[in-house]
């Protein structure tokens, strides 16, 4: 919870214009916060980057389940009507309400949904078990620190207090644990029927639901097909 002595004698705040994320003047450690706090807009255009690029059904479902979460801290939001810390600090900030936090809800839920999605949604298939193990894991380990910096920016910023940043950490936790399994027991056997819909078609949007490990699957067709085009390559100019 953000202390007396800050609310009462503020510093003076610096804006990034961009977004418009505000930081103590001066204050180097607020600055890289103030960037942090960025990463939920930088998973939202990544999202939508993955979406238009790769069109495949399950990242839309993930997108689908980030947006609903939105709506559920909306709604949590204008239910509990809990005011932000220091009132008057950030007069550029949308809503009033901080309960719970959007950036921490926002955030957990997408690296909750990624755990769950490395652990039981890839499976390994050739014979490297240990590296892939080992990726994994790195891999959560940052996303963790990652969540974990974003909720500590908003405290450290005043945007919120522990008790918003912590709820806001549990809903989208319990979120993304809810829309996981919706995804994979309600959506996923839905999906080919989807795929092979016209307008999907049309759109190239497929489905992938039923390779194991898309990562190694999308390699090795890679590198098949560059080798065959190689080989054609090469007999044309002999």
């Amino acid at each position: 919870m953000a202390f007396e002595e800050q609310c009462s004698a503020p510093p003076r705040w610096q804006a990034i214009s961009v977004i418009h994320v505000e930081f103590p003047e001066g204050d180097l450690t607020g600055k890289l916060l103030a960037y942090i706090s960025l990463l939920p807009i930088a998973i939202l255009v990544g999202f939508v980057t993955l979406i238009v690029f790769k069109r495949e059904l399950h990242t839309i479902s993930f997108f689908v389940g980030l947006l609903l979460n939105e709506g559920v801290n909306w709604l949590l939001k204008h239910i509990l009507r809990e005011p932000r810390p220091c009132a008057g600090v950030h007069p550029t900030v949308h809503t009033e309400y901080g309960m719970p936090s959007n950036h921490s809800q926002l955030t957990w839920f997408f690296v909750v949904y990624f755990f769950l999605f490395l652990y039981l949604r890839m499976h390994q298939t050739n014979n490297a078990r240990c590296v892939d193990l080992l990726w994994r894991h790195i891999l959560s380990i940052f996303l963790l620190g990652m969540a974990l910096s974003v909720s500590y920016s908003r405290v450290y910023l005043l945007y919120h207090t522990w008790s918003q940043v912590f709820y806001g950490g549990v809903a989208g936790s319990t979120m993304a644990i809810f829309w996981f399994f919706v995804t994979q027991e309600v959506l996923t056997p839905l999906f080919p029927k989807i795929a092979a819909w016209p307008v999907s078609e049309y759109f190239l949007v497929r489905d992938t639901s039923l390779i194991p490990n898309i990562l190694w699957f999308e390699y090795t067709v890679t590198r098949s097909e560059a080798r065959n085009r190689q080989r054609k390559l090469g007999t044309k100019l002999q």
